[in-house]
């Protein structure tokens, strides 16, 4: 019979992108049904419920607790795979690269006083004082962090604004940034289109579809999930959107996120309208009543944001709402249709779809 055995690391911080690697090595151990490797966040303990990865301990874990869950075969198996975890941990670490590395933000700006972007991933509660020194150093920030009260994010993006600064985040998990990567990032020629969006899977689904149909983009700056509601009033959105409305190289802007504030989202129209280039328009959820209005073309989904967005670059663009569906490819008796997403700006768009 299949066992369950936990383990709890306090005052541990670990990025999610390191997170996924010490989960995978810890599945490829003999024995092993299911790990899952997490912050101690309430979203992150719910994931690990909904598979059937829980106890008490993990349920009373804090967001800077570090939590390995491990189901095997037996306790034997599951002993061998905690016992590895700082090993992995370390062979990660040693595996970087070993030149010094600067243990402060201001001795890393001296060594390199051309940069203009920081990267943030702490805890937390650490990553409003971190990205206060950032934004006081003269850097945009990307803030990978999540776990950042929507009062501090708030209190960050004003101070940037006031310093002509980005803050990209809390919990903004890609961008592209002049033909650079960051975090998660999809390898993306450079073109003439430029992406603003509040959702990082559907920057990366927008972005990708823009190169497969052969164009590129310019930079895609994401600005965090929480930038389009009521509270927030689409600070780093707006900021973003008249930067890529300045630059000469980005001819057609395309503007994406999950639901937005309906107040928000007027204020984001108002101001696309005097962008001065083409721009399109894919707040998921929201209704097209209209297919293009001025400069303001709007998408039926995320990929047709891409085609149109390519359309609009290279030649005038040819709109239609209609979905070509073969329908002889399903059975009378097929009535459901089932999705698995990897992210939720994808479920959010199909749901939509369905509903209409």
């Amino acid at each position: 019979m299949a066992i369950i055995k936990t383990e709890i690391r306090r005052g541990v911080y670990i990025d999610s992108a390191k997170l996924m690697k010490l989960q995978r090595s810890l599945a490829d151990f003999a024995g092993i049904l299911d790990t899952g490797v997490i912050m101690g966040t309430d979203s992150n303990k719910e994931l690990l419920s909904h598979i059937g990865l829980t106890s008490p301990e993990i349920l009373a874990s804090k967001p800077d607790e570090l939590v390995i869950a491990i189901k095997a075969d037996d306790e034997k198996s599951a002993d061998f795979a905690l016992s590895k975890v700082d090993e992995l941990l370390a062979a990660r670490k040693g595996s970087q690269d070993q030149d010094y590395q600067p243990r402060s933000l201001e001795t890393a700006a001296g060594m390199l006083p051309d940069a203009n972007w920081v990267i943030i991933s702490v805890a937390g509660r650490y990553a409003g004082g971190v990205t206060r020194k950032a934004l006081r150093l003269g850097k945009h920030v990307h803030l990978f962090s999540d776990n950042v009260s929507i009062e501090e994010e708030i209190e960050l993006k004003k101070e940037a604004r006031e310093l002509g600064l980005l803050v990209m985040g809390p919990d903004c998990g890609t961008a592209m940034i002049g033909g650079m990567g960051l975090a998660f990032a999809n390898k993306i020629r450079l073109g003439p289109i430029g992406i603003v969006a509040a959702a990082g899977t559907g920057l990366q689904q927008v972005a990708c579809r823009i190169h497969q149909l052969g164009s590129g983009i310019t930079s895609g700056i994401g600005t965090g999930g929480k930038d389009l509601s009521e509270k927030v009033g689409a600070i780093t959105f707006l900021m973003a959107l008249e930067v890529l409305a300045r630059d000469p190289d980005t001819k057609v802007i395309v503007l994406t996120s999950k639901p937005p504030s309906p107040k928000v989202a007027e204020e984001v129209l108002k101001k696309a309208r005097k962008a001065g280039k083409p721009v399109v328009i894919n707040f998921i959820a929201r209704p097209v009543t209209t297919l293009r209005d001025g400069n303001l073309f709007f998408a039926t989904g995320l990929d047709d944001a891409a085609r149109l967005a390519v359309e609009l670059a290279n030649n005038p663009p040819k709109i239609g709402s209609d979905i070509d569906v073969d329908l002889k490819l399903f059975k009378p008796e097929q009535k459901y249709l089932r999705g698995l997403f990897s992210g939720g700006t994808l479920a959010y768009e199909a749901q939509y779809i369905l509903a209409g």
